[in-house]
Formats: structure tokens, sequence, C-alpha cells
């Protein structure tokens, strides 16, 4: 039977973290993900896990013990935001291209400079090449969930890869939320225990792990690397379908909100889709055929399944926490103009940057967006492709 709790966002995954007790969890404080370490850490200390528990001098040194640890056949996790995940950068490829199945917390913050604690996705999406699965998450409940079903998916067989769970930074982390738990026992035999089939501490075959891979191997172990992300996402979905059988909950690659007959729609991604709910309801209640989809799953990205739900709009606008700074829009509406390239008859696809720097969103403004788009579907006619909204221009 689940259990009634009220979390915070960071304490939500501190939690989940909790029930999965990881063999080791190295970190360094960076606001606004310190809570998850210092929770989990007074878990540690309370005697409520068998991790072994690292503080490190920097966000560069969490990921590498953590690669060290996951090397070794532990399962390792650690989170960070912003500038922390910055300072990663070089281990996180290293991570990925070692496939080492590390479960991240990403508290989604704005990426310096000018510094910034609040939030927007510069941060993760700076990161979605790095060849990490990134799984974001509207609310509390959405990142408890999240966390728990990405050790099955990291560690699964024909994926073996890492992945970062993103929930919105102060928005989310520092909210307190009624949020329905799992029983620490069902959620330990959900994940099961980690027996890896190589890693270094294995006296009976033994291996080397290491960065150097020259020409005469690189391309190919890029190549598998691409086919597990490729395999990732039914994963993914087994994963959830699983997870709904425990939990009564269903996750998808992504949500879709009264899109059965839209004309008019936005894709949007984390806790901003809560507050696009409440315009898209007052739209129907207006009579005009509003949805939206809000991406769960970023890598890897569901190119065809997300074609297929937005085929039958007449106006898209996509939204981005976070400027590409390519003069094309953001990195969202990149991949999803590109999902939409083979459709026959696709809809009329706008971009608009939004809430940088933690800038505050609102009902209104998420009605302007879709405003613009029903005046587009009345006159045929685009004025701009490129937009922002809530912004002094």
């Amino acid at each position: 039977m689940a259990i009634r709790e009220r979390l915070s966002g960071n304490e939500a995954v501190a939690t989940a973290m909790k029930q999965i007790n990881p063999d080791v969890v190295a970190a360094f404080p960076i606001t606004p993900s310190t809570e998850v370490p210092q929770y989990f850490s007074q878990f540690v200390a309370d005697g409520e896990v068998d991790t072994e528990f690292v503080a490190v001098e920097s966000e560069h040194s969490a990921m590498s013990a953590c690669v060290g640890a996951s090397s070794a056949g532990a399962r390792a996790m650690t989170a960070t935001s912003a500038n922390g995940l910055a300072l990663m950068w070089e281990i996180l490829y290293i991570a990925a291209s070692n496939r080492l199945p590390i479960v991240m917390p990403v508290i989604n913050r704005a990426l310096s400079a000018p510094i910034n604690i609040h939030n927007d996705h510069s941060d993760s999406m700076g990161a979605r090449d790095s060849g990490w699965i990134q799984l974001y998450s509207e609310d509390n409940q959405e990142a408890y969930d999240n966390i728990i079903q990405a050790v099955r998916i990291a560690e699964h067989k024909d994926v073996l890869l890492p992945v970062m769970v993103c929930l919105d930074g102060f928005i989310v982390s520092h909210s307190v939320e009624n949020i329905e738990l799992q029983e620490t026992e069902k959620v330990r035999k959900f994940i099961g225990t980690y027996k890896p089939d190589e890693y270094l501490l294995n006296a009976k075959y033994p291996i080397a792990m290491g960065p150097l891979d020259l020409p005469p191997h690189y391309f190919e172990h890029k190549r598998l690397q691409a086919e597990a992300m490729k395999n990732a996402k039914a994963v993914i979905l087994k994963v959830a379908e699983e997870y709904e059988k425990l939990t009564g909950k269903k996750y998808g690659l992504f949500e879709e909100y009264r899109m059965e007959d839209a004309e008019v729609g936005i894709v949007i991604i984390n806790s901003s889709a809560g507050t696009a709910k409440e315009v898209v309801d007052k739209l129907r209640d207006e009579g005009v055929k509003a949805g939206l989809v809000k991406i769960r799953v970023f890598r890897p990205f569901p190119v065809d399944e997300i074609a297929k739900a937005l085929s039958g709009l007449k106006a898209l606008a996509v939204m981005d926490k976070c400027d590409g700074f390519s003069a094309t829009g953001g990195p969202v509406f990149s991949e999803v103009r590109s999902a939409l390239y083979n459709v026959s008859q696709k809809p009329e696809a706008i971009s608009y940057i939004y809430g940088l720097g933690g800038r505050d969103v609102t009902t209104n403004d998420i009605e302007v967006v879709y405003r613009n788009l029903i005046d587009i579907t009345k006159t045929g006619k685009v004025s701009e492709t490129y937009n922002y909204v809530g912004v002094r221009e």
C-alpha cells in the first residue's frame, strides 16, 4: 500500500535514493541541489542505508568518484545543478562512454554567467549530447518516480548508460507537495540487485578500463554507444509498464494533454507544463481546440512518436527554458522541428524562449503564445518564427 507523505522535491529525490540504497554516493553541494546530499547524508548517519557517502572537494571529483565506484561494480549516484554540472563536463562523457549506469538527479538551475541561482534548463540542455539519458519531471511525484525507474533503465543489459533525472530548481526542489511513496521493500524488489557482467574487482575476469581509445576501435565503440541510446527507448517504456503495475502510475515518453482533437498546441518540459495545462483548460472552455505535449524523455528523443502526436495540429509552439544561441530557436524546438520534417501535413511551428534565469512564467504568458497560434490558424501567416515571451524588449 502506498504511503502518503508531504515532501519537497529534493526530499522526495533523497527518499527515493534512500529506498534504492546505492553502494556509493559522492557529492559536493551546490544550490539548489544541496539538500539532496544533505538529506541523504543524514540517512547515512542514522544507519538507514548501507551506502558509502563520499564528501568530495568538487563536482568534477564527485562524478570521478562515481565513475571509479561504478567501474568497480558498485551502484553509484550523485546530484548537482548548473555550474556543478558544468564542472563535471569532462567526466560526464567518460561515464557515458564507459557505459556506466550512474543515476544523477539534476536540479535545474541557470548556468552562469551572469551568476544566477534560479531555474532554467541551460545546465541539462547543455549536456544533452553527452551520452546520458535524460528524464524530465513536472512535479515532486514524477521526480520520485523517475529516480526509481532510472535505476532499472540505466542497468538494463541493452542500455548500460547513465541517467539524469531533471527537476526545476526551487519551483519543484523546494516546494512541498503531497506525494505517494512506495514501501521500501517494494522499491528494492523492483530495482533488484545490481550484478554487472564486467567490473574491475572481478578477480575471475580481470579487465582494464580507461578513456584511451585509439582509431582502430573508437568509432565502433561510439557506434555501440549510439545503439544503446536507441535501445533505451523500448527499455524506458517497458520499465514504465512494470512501474505502472506496481504503483498504478502511468508514464511514457511524453504526456499528451487534451490532444485528441487539438488544432493548436505547445510542447513544453518540466514544471511549466502545469501552468500551461491551466491555460489549455481555459481555452477549451472558450471552445478553442487547444492541447499540450509535455516531454518526459528528451534523450533518447522520441522522434517518431512526437511527430505522430503533433501531426494533427494546425499550429504549434515549442517552448524552451533555455536559449540555444544558434539564432534558430531553443534546443527543444530544433529537435521537434526536425522530427516533423517527414510529416506530410506538418503544423506551422514556432519557437518561444521563456523563463530564463528564473523569470516567472504566468498563465498570461502562456496564453499569449496560444493566442498567437490561434491567429496563425486564422490568417495562415507566421509573422515571426523565433520568439521570446515574458522579456522586456
